[in-house]
């Protein structure tokens, strides 16, 4: 900004396992969704590399980008950016027109346990309802990788879990790589490794010895 120069990250070095759940925790300004947008192929480092298999997402080419966010990456969001002029099963079908290989909707949509609402539009569902949409939309593709970022940040607690619930669900039937950024510091608990970021930094990585059901977190 002018002569300002903010190093949103420095120095991350991370590796993430196939299948693993990771959760991202630190306060406002330390790097978290920089870091997950980075991965996700929406933003660019300025400098080092970021690899999926062999594809170097810092060096890639704008096509490159939009294939791997298309075929490989689901993203979710605090705010759950549905159509509002379509219906549940209408906003899961936009994504299966662009992938290869995708869920039916109605596949999707009964995954996150919401079938039975599918002809209903988002001014009609509940804030978790909406949600589940939106994670039912970004696993219709069956991407590799799952990216949320505060997915349960405007929702209220018992709606929060059945969100976490979902995800957790889809991580393990499916296999997807999950990251979640979070101020909640309890939802660590669900994890197999927690990412501590401070400074656009790793602060710490700490190992889960087991995993925690969602419904046993409380905050």
């Amino acid at each position: 900004m002018g002569e300002v120069a903010v190093h949103a990250l420095r120095g991350i070095d991370l590796e993430v396992r196939h299948g693993e759940f990771l959760v991202l925790l630190g306060p406002s300004g330390s790097g978290k969704s920089t870091l997950l947008n980075i991965i996700g192929g929406l933003d660019r480092p300025t400098t080092g590399q970021v690899f999926f298999k062999q594809l170097d997402l810092a060096a890639a080419s704008d096509r490159q980008l939009t294939l791997y966010r298309r075929r490989s990456v689901g993203f979710v969001f605090q705010f759950y950016n549905l159509i509002p002029s379509l219906t549940a099963l209408e906003n899961v079908a936009l994504v299966t027109e662009v992938v290869d290989d995708p869920m039916r909707p109605e596949e999707a949509l009964e995954m996150v346990g919401l079938l039975d609402r599918k002809d209903h539009f988002p001014a009609q569902l509940s804030g978790g309802q909406q949600q589940r949409v939106a994670i039912a939309r970004a696993i219709a593709k069956r991407p590799e990788v799952l990216l949320c970022d505060e997915p349960t940040g405007a929702l209220d607690a018992a709606t929060g879990v059945t969100v976490l619930q979902t995800i957790d669900r889809i991580n393990r039937q499916l296999g997807t790589t999950t990251m979640i950024i979070t101020h909640n510091a309890a939802i660590g608990a669900m994890a197999d490794r927690i990412l501590h970021m401070r400074d656009g930094q790793i602060a710490a990585l700490e190992n889960n010895a087991s995993r925690k059901p969602p419904e046993e977190i409380q905050w």
